[in-house]
């Protein structure tokens, strides 16, 4: 089979799945949705789970999937998905890290002597990222309806504050997204499309279930501390429509090797981080950003357990930490 065949046969396999994504996307938003070339914008509704949740989609990690995610561990090896801090790494527009050390002692007959460190950062946005419920909004109207005016103040969140995430045991699935259109990285600006989620899925035999951790490996992690201009200069990422289709799988994180989850430049340039209020707003699907998946993709290792707790930092929109992937 040459290329040209094999590119057909994929496109007519999707074809009915794309059309039925499409569809996904219309029902979950209808005419308000914030979907392509959509004029007005959906506002967060009142959760699935209440009108006191403040764990969205985390709450679809139930026991049973904890025990599913564990069943996936059969060698042991642990895969480090988060950056080193420290600076001179990429952050984003005006935010910063600086660490500084403290020395003491030496104390009491023993010289006890020791370190300590003082850290100056929007530690829960930059490097490898938590996005919190707490984090985007539509207007004033954040996840499950609450209105920040209610809950914000310059010292924490009153809601939605990272601690009640709680800790992730799930199902971590990695698309490869770059492999399945054969390049090392996607271009700037690139739309990952419904097209290439599923193809993406097709080509390592995996589907995604309820709970599961999705995280895209676009390449453009390969950029990090190589070429931090051009890497903060824009990212591909996902559009509307597969943000939609993932949110419609009831998944509860989705993660990426680049500064975000959607494509920069935007491809309509009046909005900002759309693909954010989709996942986070009104969805109540958390966010990971500068994730590093290269370990992953040099192995082979598209399913594994994924294991990550937030930092509890009281009200605050999100976390910094260290993932980990485990086959």
């Amino acid at each position: 089979m040459n290329k040209h065949t094999a590119a057909d046969a994929l496109t007519k396999g999707f074809v009915a799945q794309w059309i039925a994504a499409l569809l996904v996307v219309l029902s979950c938003g209808g005419p308000n949705a914030l979907g392509p070339g959509a004029r007005t914008r959906q506002l967060p509704a009142q959760s699935r789970w209440g009108a006191e949740d403040q764990r969205g989609a985390a709450n679809w990690i139930t026991p049973a999937k904890v025990l599913e995610a564990a069943r996936l561990i059969k060698e042991g090896k642990v895969y480090q998905l988060g950056r080193l801090y420290e600076e001179g790494m990429p952050v984003y527009e005006n935010r910063s890290f600086k660490l500084r050390t403290q020395a003491a002692g030496p104390f009491g007959n023993n010289r006890l002597t020791s370190h300590q460190e003082f850290v100056e950062s929007e530690i829960g946005q930059v490097g490898t990222q938590f996005d919190g419920l707490g984090h985007i909004g539509v207007g004033d109207l954040f996840y499950n309806g609450f209105d920040r005016r209610n809950f914000a103040s310059e010292t924490g969140l009153t809601k939605l504050g990272v601690e009640n995430a709680g800790a992730f045991f799930t199902r971590g699935l990695l698309l490869d997204v770059a492999a399945f259109k054969g390049v090392e990285r996607l271009s700037k600006g690139y739309e990952i499309t419904v097209y290439d989620v599923q193809g993406a899925l097709q080509r390592e035999g995996l589907k995604i279930r309820t709970g599961d951790v999705v995280i895209l490996h676009t390449g453009w992690g390969s950029l990090w501390n190589i070429d931090n201009k051009l890497f903060a200069s824009g990212k591909p990422g996902l559009g509307k429509a597969a943000a939609w289709h993932l949110a419609s799988k009831q998944i509860s994180m989705v993660g990426t090797d680049a500064w975000g989850p959607e494509a920069i430049p935007e491809p309509e340039p009046e909005e900002v981080h759309p693909v954010h209020q989709i996942l986070i707003s009104l969805n109540g699907i958390y966010v990971m950003e500068n994730l590093d998946t290269s370990e992953l993709v040099r192995d082979g290792i598209h399913e594994f357990a994924f294991i990550f707790a937030p930092l509890r930092l009281k009200g605050a929109s999100g976390s910094p930490g260290n993932p980990i992937a485990v086959k």
